[in-house]
């Protein structure tokens, strides 16, 4: 029986880290269950950190009742370090651009519709001309859904030694 989705999503910012860094924590515990052995992983607390610590840090959390199933987070890119500089031939003429860095939804609420809203959700009323994101080369699955979702590849990196090779993918922002 599918789970029906009856959520609120609401949204947060660099000032409300210490009130949310848990929630963010309890669903990246759940979402990685299967891999929460794996080193790079084991990390996601820094990441939660470094994110939110930037004074521009977005961040939206799904609420099903008091349970928060899902949430993508991400902030503005620093100008002149945006991801997709290296991956394209011609940088866009307005370069603004929002890195969503996380997108998570526990393994009960997948498959109902919650990632592509929670995403919606953190891009709404987004200034920056674009949306960047990675997703892992080994999840061909999950690189499709986002360019389901309007996303290109246009190219590949591994930020740390330890960490996946990541299909680099952007878009503009509606």
């Amino acid at each position: 029986m599918e789970h029906r989705v009856t959520t609120e999503i609401r949204h947060y910012s660099h000032t409300d880290l210490g009130d949310i860094r848990q929630t963010l924590l309890d669903v990246h515990e759940d979402a990685y269950a299967d891999r929460r052995h794996e080193e790079f992983v084991q990390r996601f607390p820094w990441f939660v950190d470094h994110w939110g610590g930037n004074t521009a840090f977005s961040c939206v959390i799904a609420w099903d009742g008091d349970v928060p199933v899902g949430f993508s987070y991400g902030a503005p890119a620093t100008p002149g370090r945006e991801w997709w500089h290296g991956h394209l031939e011609t940088p866009p003429s307005k370069a603004s651009t929002f890195s969503v860095s996380e997108l998570m939804v526990r393994p009960k609420w997948r498959k109902t519709g919650l990632g592509p809203r929670l995403h919606d959700a953190l891009l709404s009323g987004r200034p920056e001309a674009w949306a960047v994101l990675t997703v892992d080369t080994k999840r061909p699955r999950l690189q499709a859904m986002y360019e389901g979702w309007g996303y290109r590849k246009i190219g590949e990196n591994q930020p740390f030694a330890d960490s996946p090779v990541y299909a680099v993918m952007m878009k503009t922002v509606a």
